[in-house]
């Protein structure tokens, strides 16, 4: 048990809980020790209130998971593109899915950002400058113009947008496609305030020429 007693609750529900795992499906986490096959890549946000295991309803094993602050999948990021490869190459997913989400603060920072000179000293912090492709967007689409109501679920959308163009672009995708995998891309998101999922639409599926 961990020493401070704020983190001891974990412990307790996490024996309770691999308890009523092993009651319905006796040989689960022993079938789940051996390998992982996961079908689906999520790209989401590391927001608290978006666990994708808990939202999609799905046990372990089913999803491959990569989470940052406003699911950004940077070109030079080697952590997502070593995930995005792993899931693809090795794992042998067939969807990748970024999940953006509303009332997202990495979404509201780079709105904030987007209004005030690319000089600010805010754009110099960590997390300023994770946000900067992200703040760049809300600029090239004039999101600040919208004002805050509309903005923030604009920019929403253009990030998810960008990003599901930018793993399409990836070497690991293209290869991927080159070897006739269907592989698709898709962009969704999640609300808050409802519980529920929106498929955007903008799926990116393989070249005709690919299949």
């Amino acid at each position: 048990m961990p020493s401070h007693p704020d983190l001891a609750k974990y412990f307790t529900t996490n024996a309770q809980w691999a308890e009523k795992v092993k009651s319905v499906e006796p040989h689960f986490f022993e079938e789940s020790a051996k390998n992982q096959s996961p079908n689906v890549l999520w790209f989401g946000c590391a927001d608290s209130r978006v666990p994708e295991s808990v939202v999609l309803a799905v046990k372990p094993g089913e999803v491959f998971v990569h989470r940052n602050i406003a699911n950004q999948f940077h070109l030079h990021d080697d952590s997502a593109l070593s995930v995005l490869s792993f899931a693809v190459d090795t794992l042998g997913v067939k969807h990748v899915v970024v999940c953006g989400h509303t009332q997202c603060g990495g979404i509201r920072g780079a709105y904030g950002l987007s209004c005030n000179p690319p000089t600010s000293a805010a754009a110099e912090t960590p997390l300023g400058r994770w946000l900067t492709p992200l703040t760049n967007l809300a600029r090239a689409k004039s999101i600040p113009s919208l004002g805050e109501e509309k903005g923030l679920p604009a920019l929403t959308v253009a990030s998810v947008t960008q990003q599901v163009s930018n793993i399409a672009s990836t070497d690991t995708v293209k290869n991927a496609w080159g070897r006739g995998i269907p592989l698709t891309i898709h962009g969704w998101v999640y609300n808050l305030a409802t519980g529920k999922l929106e498929d955007l639409g903008i799926d990116i599926d393989p070249p005709q020429s690919a299949h």
